[in-house]
């Protein structure tokens, strides 16, 4: 979660910009966390209080007993109460609807706050299949469109294999299997990019 908390805010100054060097200082007076780290801190929170408010009967300390409803309860719980603390951090008018509704529902998004913010699934998933799990259950209470969840199992798979030990190079080939093409490199696309807020 530090290295999704450390990006977001050294990023945070280029955010709907179109800056494209890679000569710059990391942090300066402009740097501040966005909604994304305020939501990887939330997921965070629920995930780690949905493992506090399991079957207290239980002998297993770790996830293979999570209560998958429980965990969306608190996520939606989570990052309602923080998210309502902090509403000019940038949040998407649809996702601050969201954060401020009574009855809040997922909303078909596939925007990329999906995957910006379930870092901590890659963290606490027991096997492949739970972090995956796990992902995808704190994400589908808000961005339940199959885009935003195949962005967040993404990010959560790599996290996941990087946690296990496997080699970029075996990280690279299975999320290009089974996410995405990843058959370009960042200065292949440097020029012609353009911010986009969607995750695909």
């Amino acid at each position: 979660m530090l290295g999704a908390i450390v990006g977001d805010i050294v990023g945070s100054r280029f955010e709907h910009t179109e800056h494209k060097g890679k000569d710059f200082e990391l942090f300066t007076p402009e740097c501040r966390p966005t909604d994304d780290s305020i939501m990887t801190l939330a997921v965070g929170k629920a995930i780690m209080e949905t493992e506090r408010n399991k079957d207290a009967s239980s002998n297993v300390n770790d996830f293979d007993t999570i209560d998958y409803e429980m965990l969306e309860e608190s996520a939606v719980l989570y990052m309602q109460k923080i998210g309502r603390k902090y509403p000019q951090c940038g949040f998407g008018g649809h996702f601050l609807d969201w954060i401020f509704s009574d009855v809040p529902h997922p909303y078909n998004s596939y925007g990329n706050g999906a995957a910006m913010r379930v870092s901590a699934a890659g963290h606490v998933g027991r096997n492949e299949m739970d972090a995956l799990e796990i992902a995808t259950r704190v994400t589908k209470v808000s961005h339940d469109h199959m885009e935003g969840i195949k962005a967040a199992e993404a990010v959560t798979l790599a996290i996941y294999l990087a946690r296990k030990g496997l080699s970029k190079s075996t990280i690279f080939s299975r999320l290009n299997a089974d996410y995405y093409a990843l058959n370009f490199s960042l200065d292949d696309i440097r020029e012609a990019y353009r911010f986009d807020v969607s995750s695909q």
